[in-house]
Parts: C-alpha cells; sequence; structure tokens
C-alpha cells in the first residue's frame, strides 16, 4: 500500500507538467498568428538598410535594394519580409502583384536568410511583383523589427511609421479587410499632413 502511495506521489508532478504542456501546446497550436500584437505599431521603422539582391535585373537595370528612409518619403509602402525555402511565401506571392496594383502603393520584397542564387530563382520562376528587393541575410534586421517567421507584411505611411502588420501570408480577404484600408488610411494621413494649418 505503501509503495503504491509513493509511486503516486513520484507520478504527481510528471502528470502535471504534462497537463500544463498540453495547455500551452493547444493553445500555441488555436492561436491565430496574425493578431499577435506589434509593439511597433504607430512606431517609425527600425534603422535598416536592405543591400540590393546580386545581380537581379529587371528589363535589364539592376533593382535596387532600400533602407528606412526610403519608407519616409510621403507615400505609403508594403514592405514584404519572404524566402525562397518558405511555402507560405508561394502561396501568397500571386497576391503580391494584385496588392501593388490596386493599392497604388509601391511594394518592397525583403529576402530573408536565403541565398542570392535561390532568391533570384525564385522570383525568376514566380516572378518580381516587388519595386525594390533588399537582403537581411543573417537576419538581423528581420530581429529589429520583430519578425516572428515567413511571410509577414507590413504597412508603413509616408513618414515612415508601421501602421499595420500581419503575421502569415496575405490572403484576398486579408487584402480587402485590413491591408487596403491600412494603406488608405496611411494615405489619408499624409493629406493631412500636407494640409497647410490655417491661420
Amino acid at each position: 500500500m505503501a509503495d503504491k502511495k509513493s509511486s503516486m506521489v513520484r507520478l504527481l508532478p510528471v502528470l502535471i507538467f504534462a497537463g500544463i504542456a498540453a495547455f500551452f501546446g493547444l493553445a500555441l497550436m488555436t492561436a491565430e498568428p496574425s493578431r499577435v500584437p506589434s509593439t511597433l505599431i504607430g512606431k517609425p521603422v527600425p534603422q535598416s538598410v536592405f543591400p540590393a539582391l546580386s545581380e537581379l535585373t529587371d528589363d535589364g537595370k539592376p533593382v535596387p535594394g532600400f533602407s528606412s528612409t526610403d519608407l519616409a518619403r510621403g507615400k505609403p509602402t508594403v514592405v514584404n519580409y519572404w524566402a525562397s525555402w518558405c511555402a507560405q511565401c508561394v502561396e501568397e506571392h500571386p497576391l503580391l502583384d494584385k496588392l501593388a496594383a490596386s493599392s497604388g502603393a509601391d511594394v518592397f520584397g525583403v529576402n530573408y536568410k536565403d541565398t542570392d542564387v535561390a532568391a533570384r530563382r525564385y522570383l525568376g520562376r514566380y516572378g518580381n511583383p516587388y519595386a525594390a528587393v533588399g537582403t537581411d541575410a543573417n537576419g538581423r534586421t528581420a530581429i529589429d523589427w520583430g519578425v516572428y517567421g515567413m511571410p509577414e507584411t507590413f504597412v508603413i505611411d509616408g513618414q515612415g511609421r508601421i501602421v499595420y502588420k500581419h503575421i502569415g501570408p496575405i490572403s484576398p480577404e486579408s487584402i480587402e479587410s485590413k491591408i487596403l484600408p491600412a494603406i488608405e488610411k496611411a494615405k489619408g494621413a499624409a493629406k493631412a499632413s500636407e494640409t497647410p494649418a490655417a491661420p
């Protein structure tokens, strides 16, 4: 009887741990990652330089990289983190062209922890929807931007502030309900800042 009781006492911490692990595992599996809040919303983009993807051209001209300064030139911009090894990036890729066409915003791409050859091959296969393509070879700037994984998409207003962050692949629904309204809001803010104050 005593042996049975001592076995139960020894087993109790294991059962408690298993219950807690199951709870957190279930929470992680059912959580919607696009609802994870970003502490950078409303703040300027981190100071960043995204070097151009080497040898990437469009109509014979080199496709430029970009920096945080390029995101504060009066026009809203969409910044999309992607990688050639990311299956969900392939899923959302056709929508980026449509987003650029329907929003009027420039779409910039950040190639994350990739090789230049693989990134160029990816864009050669699926098309290049980006006005500029920068690289984040070691993932340092992704940390500064609070990126959780690939893909992620940011809407930046004309003053270089982050107004919206989308985690995971964009979809037609998220474009209509979240991204386009965020771009329109950013455009409205830009117009308001251009309007001179009444005397």
